[in-house]
């Protein structure tokens, strides 16, 4: 669904598809690699097109030797195609950065981020083979025509699974950056400060108890479409999606309880040829302008401290770090995901086709 106020925020988006460049229209793979073009893959949809304007335009202004070729969806296992193969194509890849710290010196480079003030950034920005790019809350919400009596309405997170009392279809990202595992442990009443280690198992039995009424979408364009078609009731939805559906008028409530967060972000495919360029570009995107920038499109919280994004009224209603938060809220411990990361994806999808 296109977000009429976001893009407005920005200029008038200049590329007619995901796979085309910003800078010329190009197709992915075009160009000679080692001149500055960096192959730029995410999630694609409103966030990617976001992402073309917050922090490549500005950045090919700033530096006209280099220009990007659009891509999507992201995902390791190409990466691990790519590598394994020897035909790298892909320069940023948006990622967990647990993925990139368990294949660290395999799949993605170790990274050299010079020219970052440290200091103003939040805790876990910069990694060995990762750099963050903001924080990303996925709060559970729902859509107020589903439960429009408050007093009736979900109001914690234990809520979320209770199908008797709120019944509904539920929708949750297959992605282990956007709380599935969490949720269902903290439902189960464990204590935002005793989540981890995650007992994955005990997460797994909590979530058989909706998985007849759950739509597990494959990333969080996909439940975004599907909250603004009115296909599930309530949902765990990242920040950086709900905005743009509260601005194209979608009735949605949240639900601040206990929230998830999770910083977002960047690595290069072991074998990238733009790796100085990737780099370079990498450490803008931590600066505070960018910061902003992203901050200010998406309604997602900064990576830098110093940053001081102007919040849209819908951006401020899914603020995790501002007024409308009255709940708490838990980062993810990237150190626990990445020494089992591999393991914990191959235990969710086997679940996930079970």
């Amino acid at each position: 669904m296109a977000s009429k106020r976001v893009l407005g925020i920005l200029s008038t988006l200049v590329c007619a598809s995901l796979l085309a460049a910003c800078a010329g229209g190009e197709s992915e793979g075009s160009g000679k690699k080692g001149d500055g073009k960096l192959t730029f893959v995410a999630y694609g949809g409103d966030g990617q097109k976001t992402m073309e304007e917050a922090w490549q335009k500005p950045y090919m202004k700033k530096n006209p030797g280099v220009s990007f070729v659009n891509t999507s969806p992201t995902d390791v296992a190409q990466v691990k195609a790519q590598v394994q193969s020897g035909q790298v194509k892909w320069d940023v890849i948006a990622t967990s950065p647990a993925a990139a710290e368990q294949n660290c010196g395999t799949l993605f480079e170790p990274l050299e981020i010079t020219g970052v003030k440290r200091s103003e950034l939040v805790e876990q920005s910069i990694g060995k083979c990762y750099t963050g790019n903001f924080i990303n809350a996925t709060p559970i919400a729902y859509r107020t025509k589903a439960f429009p009596d408050p007093a009736k309405a979900p109001k914690t997170v234990a809520d979320f699974f209770d199908t008797k009392k709120f019944p509904g279809k539920r929708g949750l990202v297959n992605n282990l950056q956007n709380g599935i595992l969490e949720y269902p442990l903290l439902a189960d009443g464990v204590s935002p400060g005793n989540l981890y280690p995650l007992d994955v198992d005990r997460s797994l039995k909590k979530l058989d108890t909706i998985r007849d009424q759950t739509t597990f979408a494959p990333n969080v364009g996909a439940l975004q479409q599907a909250v603004g078609a009115g296909q599930v009731d309530i949902f765990a939805l990242p920040d950086s999606r709900i905005t743009p559906l509260l601005q194209d008028g979608v009735d949605i409530t949240v639900v601040w309880d206990v929230t998830v967060t999770s910083i977002n972000g960047f690595a290069v495919p072991k074998g990238s040829p733009e790796k100085k360029n990737a780099e370079k570009f990498m450490a803008w995107v931590l600066g505070p302008e960018a910061s902003a920038n992203i901050s200010q499109a998406l309604g997602t919280a900064p990576i830098n401290k110093a940053a001081k994004p102007n919040l849209s009224k819908e951006a401020k209603q899914v603020e995790v770090y501002g007024p409308a938060n009255t709940g708490k809220t838990v980062l993810q411990d990237i150190d626990w995901y990445a020494k089992n990361f591999n393991d914990v994806t191959t235990k969710l999808q086997n679940w996930l086709a079970g």
